[in-house]
């Protein structure tokens, strides 16, 4: 069993836990009566480097990262050093993350917020949006082309916009095939945890015209930002980096300023 197995192990067994305690009516009520989703494609559509800065606790590859008690003040901090986006975890067992820290992020920040979990059924978009994400992860390793199309279209008519994630070429090609429009390239193999950045680099020409580039993983600090800017990433995911710094307003505007600066100093004249 590959670790991704292991992950969504867990992940189905939350997950009908959930769903014995909240019906999926009570769900779409509460999406019915819930403020529209807010669209984060014009701000990563825009000239330079965009962050989507992450509320995460703890991963499988390092184990505990930081103390949150309150997600909520992470955000604002996040969102005031120029975040275009907040990603929240809602796995609990490997990433110490909940449903309620959503809802917290969401009553704090007026960005976009995505729900980073290991959605494998359309109950877990109807959650998202319940809960006031504006944007949801779909990875392709862990969903057939069957699954991914009927989320994606969900996705869609949930207001949802939906981060489809990659990490082969096999994969980057069945995202485009369901026509992906913002499509993120883990530098991180999920079955084994190992962080290669050159993925990206690699797969990124690949990537369809018009669809908006997102990198993730492998951040350390200002530098990587801007190397995968360079690389031609639209938007750039950090968690780990931006969790452990002790200053998150700070190193979101410092990742922006150098992604962007560097960009700039490269440009033609």
């Amino acid at each position: 069993m590959s670790v991704l197995d292991g992950i969504l192990e867990g992940v189905r067994e939350d997950l009908a836990a959930r769903q014995e305690r909240v019906p999926l009516a009570e769900l779409r009520a509460r999406v019915a009566d819930a403020a529209p989703p807010r669209d984060p494609m014009p701000a990563f559509r825009a000239p330079g480097v965009s962050i989507i800065a992450e509320v995460k606790r703890r991963s499988p590859s390092k184990g505990a990262l930081a103390d949150i008690p309150e997600p909520a003040r992470l955000a604002g901090e996040y969102a005031a050093g120029g975040a275009s986006a907040i990603s929240v975890l809602t796995e609990g067992r490997r990433f110490g993350g909940s449903l309620e820290d959503l809802a917290a992020v969401r009553a704090a920040v007026d960005v976009p917020i995505l729900r980073k979990d290991f959605i494998v059924t359309p109950y877990q978009l109807w959650e998202a949006r319940a809960y006031g994400a504006d944007l949801a992860l779909l990875m392709v390793v862990s969903l057939d082309d069957g699954l991914l199309a009927e989320l994606l279209g969900l996705a869609t008519e949930l207001g949802l916009t939906a981060l489809v994630e990659v990490h082969t070429g096999e994969e980057l090609e069945r995202a485009a095939r369901v026509g992906a429009e913002l499509i993120g390239v883990n530098a991180r193999d999920l079955t084994t945890l190992e962080v290669d950045r050159s993925v990206f680099a690699e797969l990124a020409p690949r990537i369809p015209a018009g669809a908006v580039k997102v990198a993730e993983s492998g951040v350390a600090g200002p530098r990587d930002v801007a190397e995968y800017h360079a690389w031609g990433a639209d938007v750039v995911l950090v968690g780990e980096a931006l969790v452990r710094s002790g200053d998150p307003r700070t190193s979101v505007r410092d990742f922006l300023a150098t992604a962007n600066a560097n960009a700039n100093t490269n440009s033609p004249a």
